[in-house]
């Protein structure tokens, strides 16, 4: 979907840089330059002090753990991130900001070079958006002038973090409810903010949610929408003397039937008698019917009724069955129920077996199949807990847990120097995890025979690329003792290059939110299943190739400082 390019501060960015912007801006207009951490300015400050500025530098974005005890994570927000350096530019009200919070030590020539900072001289190559991805692969790696490509970490970061993450966590509640079953995301009222909402029906979506309750991302991303009532509606009436207007013209248009209610009316009746469902339900509540029918007549071609209100078997399923016959008389389908509380497993079974009677004993073809939807607080637990115990819910909508990401606060992200002046450069700590892999590396997945990918592997830049058919030797790239030889039967390079600058690259489109909801779950699915599953995954293999596991140490042993005894 096309979105106008964002105002950045005083002008926008055709009228800065004197040519047509071909990329829009982010679609938050909050995401700037200065959507960034102090200490970049500082850094950019000493860079350009030093005259290092300009030094050419390579940083890899990248993770160290997969998420929610998971062994696999989907990588979003690149389109984002593309977007913000396209535009990317200091205007003159936030470069006068910045003399303002900087030390008045600071000199004006570094102002002056700020004015002129853009990314024409950045190459951005990465992996692509909505691939399933694993720690130490570099999502993105990102070349240019030191002190620019620092000012690009903490937005980057940032619109790479949740984006991946709350992607990630709606894949895993993807794969624990089953393709087959509708999913919703209905957090908005719960994100963390506007900006968490509007986020969170994007990249919930990407993730293999269907629709969202988010009428905002709607109309910005193209999602599906899918909402109905509250129980706010259905206690807002007291009976079905207020219904007024009670005609209803049939879904054909050839007749009118002028008293709808009484139709519903009969139907509860005729509900009442079948010694089936004796016992089951007497008196209902009729302001919860008067709710019902006022909702039908509004929407007799999409009426899906929340019936918890009172009471789920004794009075909100028979009142949306009367309502649903009345409706099919004239030639409407009702869409279902919701369920919001309670026993959803009990529930939606007991549910069925109504829809059912009612189809066999009615000769009403297809009713015993009528939707039903689950909410209240769903997560990844309760919907696996749901499929153990057995359920007849079709459609599930999620909200809290999901969008707020509760089991994981964040993906944690890093954004790590590996190159400058064609000079490898690592990041040691005690803590093995925490130290980075040098130089400007190559990614590639390799395959199996059944068609599964087996393991990442990096290699250096100027390495021979693994081809298919010839043994390679892959190595853990801190443990000497973990390696193996692979026979790749398929070899697939990860990284493509999406920001090419002013250099003549060819560079990849961006795909659309739906592509890359296409791809993560093509990506999903070639995925081995032991890999996927819930309980104790198997962790995916990434490595090194020998040449680079040697250089890495070669390199630390360079960089770590020898030790004396006394």
């Amino acid at each position: 979907m096309d979105v106008k390019p964002k105002v950045n501060g005083d002008v926008n960015y055709e009228e800065r840089n004197h040519r047509p912007a071909t990329i829009a801006g982010p679609t938050n207009p909050m995401v700037t330059p200065l959507l960034t951490d102090l200490y970049q300015f500082t850094m950019a400050y000493a860079y350009w002090k030093a005259g290092k500025h300009n030094e050419r530098a390579v940083f890899d974005l990248y993770f160290r753990k997969n998420p929610f005890g998971g062994e696999y994570t989907v990588f979003a927000g690149l389109e984002e991130c593309i977007r913000f350096i396209a535009n990317f530019n200091i205007s003159k009200d936030e470069i006068t900001f910045l003399q303002e919070t900087l030390p008045p030590t600071c000199e004006d020539g570094f102002f002056d070079y700020l004015q002129g900072v853009d990314c024409s001289d950045v190459e951005v190559y990465a992996i692509p958006e909505g691939s399933v991805v694993f720690p130490k692969v570099p999502l993105m790696r990102i070349e240019g002038p030191v002190a620019v490509v620092q000012l690009l970490e903490t937005p980057f970061v940032n619109l790479i973090n949740y984006a991946s993450l709350v992607t990630t966590n709606a894949a895993r509640h993807r794969f624990v409810a089953g393709k087959s079953k509708l999913l919703l995301e209905f957090g908005l009222r719960r994100a963390q903010g506007p900006d968490g909402g509007i986020g969170a029906s994007r990249y919930c979506y990407m993730g293999g949610f269907d629709a969202t309750s988010n009428c905002a991302a709607g109309k910005i991303f193209g999602i599906p929408l899918r909402g109905t009532h509250s129980h706010a509606f259905v206690s807002s009436f007291m009976g079905p003397d207020e219904i007024i207007e009670k005609s209803l013209k049939s879904y054909d248009g050839s007749r009118i039937c002028e008293d709808f209610v009484s139709v519903v009316q009969t139907w509860l009746s005729k509900l009442k008698r079948l010694s089936i469902l004796r016992g089951v339900f007497g008196e209902t509540n009729q302001s919860e019917l008067a709710a019902f029918v006022s909702y039908a007549l509004a929407f007799p071609d999409n009426f899906l009724a929340l019936v918890d209100t009172y009471d789920v078997m004794k009075s909100g399923v028979p009142n949306f069955c009367a309502v649903a016959l009345a409706l099919n008389d004239l030639g409407y389908k009702a869409r279902g129920i919701r369920l919001d509380s309670g026993d959803l497993a009990y529930l939606s079974c007991e549910t069925r077996k109504f829809f059912q009677t009612i189809e066999n004993e009615f000769g009403v073809p297809g009713f015993g199949k009528t939707g039903i939807t689950a909410s209240n607080d769903l997560n990844e637990e309760t919907l696996d807990a749901l499929n153990k115990q057995g359920h007849e819910v079709d459609a599930f909508g999620i909200g809290t847990y999901l969008v707020t990401c509760y089991a994981q606060a964040a993906l944690g992200c890093v954004f790590k120097l590996v190159e400058i002046n064609n000079q490898p450069r690592i990041k040691l700590s005690e803590d093995v995890s925490k130290v980075s892999i040098p130089c400007k590396k190559r990614s590639f997945r390799l395959y199996g025979k059944e068609g599964y990918p087996l393991l990442d592997i990096m290699s250096g830049e100027n390495e021979p690329p693994p081809m298919v058919g010839e043994r390679i030797l892959c190595r853990h790239p801190f443990n000497e003792s973990k390696r193996a030889f692979v026979v790749p039967q398929r070899v697939e390079e990860l990284m493509k290059c999406y920001w090419t600058g002013n250099t003549d690259k060819e560079r990849e489109e961006l795909p659309t939110l739906k592509e890359n909801r296409e791809r993560c779950a093509q990506q999903l699915d070639q995925m081995r299943p032991d890999h996927m599953r819930k309980v104790n995954p198997t962790p995916y293999k990434v490595s090194v190739t020998a040449k680079l596991y040697d250089f890495i140490h070669f390199l630390w042993l360079n960089e770590a400082p020898v030790g004396e005894l006394q």
